[in-house]
């Protein structure tokens, strides 16, 4: 019962019934589809499943019945399955409303959005078609087919838009269009784009500069291009940022370049450079001491070549010639000095480019840090929430089961800002799982006559929920009223007269 409340009042905390009451209605039969959605949502956010595991168990197994006033026919499987289809028609409303509410209820401010992709996968037997295609996998499932997320959050990790597109869509071509959907639905505005590099191509960046107003940018950019600008950063200081932060500056054909080193950066990549290059270096020593044909050398060399990743380019290594038996005459690994040299100078840097010339360089390396938020959110969609995979077969419902989680998130986020404030130091998941702890028992009481008195009673939440709830300010419901269960033959008020 405990997890179910909480997530209605999120519910209610984000006013999504002002939303979504006058776009769901009753159907002919009297569902309220309201309460349909709100049950895909519940579930999504307490214990993702699929639809057919809501109606098999789950739903019987909470108090969502009760809180709703609701029977089992909210849950039906064709029932959930027809909600899904109300929903697309409504989600570029809903990205507006939800907008103004971060605003509302955080101050959240919208002049600098972070924007990323990833991808999920189905676990299903037909062939790619429609959006479900073959493509680069972020889930390390490239034997399945996926679909590509593009999504938009805050800095401060508040969704704003998101979209669906082909599995084999390429992370280059997503922005022109991402671009123009954002201007057409929220209009011109002094906004920043902060995105990692690979997203944004050179003509869609000149795009952006000649724009009227321009479209402001602030992308992570390739080690080929460091390599380009490198002799123009070598004759100019380093400047403190912020501490431990140093940076460089270049400006270049009306951009900004910003070289930027991170002191706890350089200890990380410097710790996981060495011990990559210190299994590497031991494993082909190894090599040299076994009887092996050249043949099989070269199989166990793919192996350490891809453990070992870019730090195998740090060797040189003289392979014996075809038919010259393995020994560590014919088979020799040396050191690439210069090459190491030059992966020391660069650990711990990165390379900025923007067309915000004049922004302060700390305020620049603020925002594309935050491209952590949009990760953790990608994470908490996958894990959490598990996105991850579909089993539905069409278009309209893949979308849709993504929509119903991308609500469940908004619910998560919500919480967690709430939390943030009143009980630092834990996670959404955790307050759930505390609170989901509180049962709803129903105590049958047979009355003379047959039928039965009904109460229904959650249990007082222990020390701990206790706790909890003052630290988050939220008060429990009152008891459910006392319910009678009287048979067909006799009105409800005998059995309360019988008593």
């Amino acid at each position: 019962m405990g997890g179910c409340w909480l997530a209605l009042l999120l519910w209610d905390r984000l006013a999504l019934d002002e939303f979504w009451a006058d776009k769901l209605g009753r159907s002919r039969k009297g569902t309220r589809w309201l309460n349909v959605l709100k049950v895909l949502v519940c579930q999504r956010l307490l214990a993702p499943g699929s639809e057919w595991w809501l109606h098999r168990q789950w739903f019987d197994q909470t108090a969502l019945a009760d809180l709703l006033g609701e029977d089992f026919a909210v849950a039906q499987k064709d029932t959930l399955y027809r909600c899904l289809d109300r929903l697309l028609d409504h989600k570029p409303a809903f990205f507006s409303f939800l907008t103004e509410r971060w605003r509302s209820l955080f101050e959240a401010r919208f002049d600098v959005l972070l924007y990323d992709l990833t991808s999920t996968y189905f676990e299903c037997v037909p062939p790619g078609e429609g959006k479900r295609q073959f493509g680069y996998s972020r889930d390390k499932r490239s034997d399945c087919v996926q679909v590509v997320i593009a999504l938009i959050v805050t800095p401060e990790g508040f969704p704003i838009a998101y979209e669906v597109m082909p599995g084999n869509t390429s992370d280059k071509t997503t922005l022109a269009d991402f671009l123009k959907t954002i201007e057409r639905q929220y209009g011109k505005a002094n906004r920043t784009w902060v995105m990692d590099r690979g997203i944004p191509t050179e003509e869609t960046l000149r795009t952006m500069r000649a724009s009227d107003p321009p479209i402001y940018y602030l992308v992570g950019t390739p080690k080929g291009r460091l390599s380009r600008l490198e002799q123009s950063f070598l004759t100019r200081p380093w400047k403190l940022a912020r501490e431990a932060i140093q940076v460089k500056l270049l400006e270049q054909d009306d951009e900004l370049y910003v070289l930027a080193r991170s002191d706890g950066r350089v200890d990380k990549e410097r710790a996981m450079r060495r011990r990559r290059l210190k299994r590497l270096w031991n494993r082909l020593k190894e090599l040299q001491q076994q009887e092996l044909t050249r043949d099989q050398l070269l199989l166990k060399l793919g192996a350490a070549k891809k453990d070992a990743g870019r730090d195998f380019g740090l060797v040189s290594l003289q392979l014996p010639p075809e038919g010259q038996p393995v020994t560590p005459q014919t088979f020799q690994v040396t050191l690439r000095k210069d090459k190491l040299r030059q992966v020391r100078r660069r650990e711990g840097c990165y390379l900025l480019r923007s067309n915000l010339t004049e922004a302060d360089p700390a305020t620049l390396w603020q925002h594309y840090i935050q491209l952590t938020e949009i990760e953790q959110a990608f994470k908490e969609l996958k894990s959490d929430l598990s996105l991850r995979p579909i089993y539905h077969q069409l278009d309209h419902r893949i979308e849709a089961h993504i929509f119903v989680a991308f609500i469940a998130y908004c619910l998560q986020v919500t919480l967690k800002y709430q939390a943030r404030a009143l009980a630092p130091g834990l996670t959404p998941r955790a307050i759930l799982q505390k609170l989901s702890a509180i049962q709803m028992v129903d105590v049958h009481l047979p009355t003379t006559d047959g039928r039965q008195f009904v109460l229904s009673r959650y249990t007082q939440p222990d020390a701990d929920q206790q706790l909890l709830l003052q630290r988050l300010k939220l008060t429990l419901p009152q008891q459910p009223p006392p319910r009678i269960r009287a048979n067909a033959t006799f009105p409800a008020t005998a059995a309360v007269n019988s008593l």
